[in-house]
């Protein structure tokens, strides 16, 4: 099933992004604000570029998604469901005691999750070996990855780079979330990463410049990368921590914390907001923005 209609991608996205604001209220605990930068990314993959099929979920054939910055697990289980990996029931019971939807992704207890993550720097290393053993087998199967722009700070993710460039994985495609933010604050003011474009391509790869709330855009970008040879690609989607609630848009304390009974109403209401923008094709509706501000 591939979604190719634009104005149907934008409402998968929003769907995600609901799942994830009810999945955090519902558990009292999580992470809104990075899983909501994502969903549009996720969205894309999920519903247009991966080879996967629900009812073959083990198939070696099949593309597969590393979610390296696992706190942002509530976007990855509302994509999950909504492409029926799990049911859309279950996203109810995210970070109960005994649910198989664990704060972070794993791989044992949730259909349609590649690999369990949660402690950052790691996934980049497990996507080159999925890559890999992807070429070594002749399998055709591409390996995407998803990173926090925080989490980069973590030396593996060089190492891990360096590997990729070194084994020519281009079958293997990073997607770095760059919403600028992380728990403790700015991401420039913890550990300043400057000159990401440059850096990456110092490192062998093929970067590709994107804004990753733009559905056209974020397609473009994954053709682009499949259309590269002898190189691993990454794309670095410029986002908003907190996309589509603007109370919490890039708001740092809005890394891991749930909202309460009227956060939560107002979050519903801006994403029904939202989606009666996408259905009528218009950027704004009057009269209607004062709801869904503090």
């Amino acid at each position: 099933m591939k979604v190719t209609d634009i104005k149907e991608l934008k409402k998968i996205s929003n769907n995600i992004r609901k799942e994830i604001i009810k999945q955090v209220y519902n558990a009292q605990s999580g992470h809104p604000g990075g899983a909501l930068s994502i969903a549009d990314i996720l969205s894309v993959l999920y519903f247009n570029q991966m080879n996967i099929n629900p009812k073959k979920s083990e198939s070696n054939l099949r593309d597969r998604l590393i979610l390296s910055k696992g706190h942002g697990a509530a976007g990855l289980y509302a994509a999950l469901a909504e492409r029926g990996f799990i049911p859309q029931e279950e996203l109810k019971t995210f970070r109960k005691i005994n649910s198989n939807l664990q704060g972070h992704p794993d791989m044992k207890k949730t259909n349609g999750v590649d690999m369990s993550t949660g402690s950052l720097g790691q996934g980049l290393s497990i996507a080159n070996g999925m890559a890999l053993a992807s070429k070594m087998d002749d399998l055709g199967c591409r390996i995407y990855c998803i990173l926090g722009d925080g989490e980069i700070e973590e030396g593996q993710i060089w190492e891990a780079a360096m590997t990729a460039n070194k084994y020519e994985l281009d079958n293997l495609c990073v997607i770095l979330d760059h919403n600028g933010l992380q728990i403790d604050g700015t991401v420039a003011e913890v550990k300043a990463l400057d000159c990401l474009e440059s850096k990456w391509e110092s490192f062998g790869f093929n970067v590709i410049l994107c804004n990753g709330h733009d559905i056209e855009m974020l397609i473009n970008s994954f053709e682009q990368a499949k259309q590269t040879k002898g190189q691993p690609s990454i794309i670095i989607a410029k986002t908003i921590k907190g996309k589509g609630i603007p109370f919490m848009e890039n708001k740092s304390e809005w890394h891991g914390k749930a909202p309460n009974n009227e956060e939560y109403e107002k979050a519903m209401k801006a994403l029904t907001l939202e989606q009666e923008k996408i259905e009528h094709n218009i950027s704004e509706l009057p009269g209607k923005e004062e709801t869904i501000w503090f």
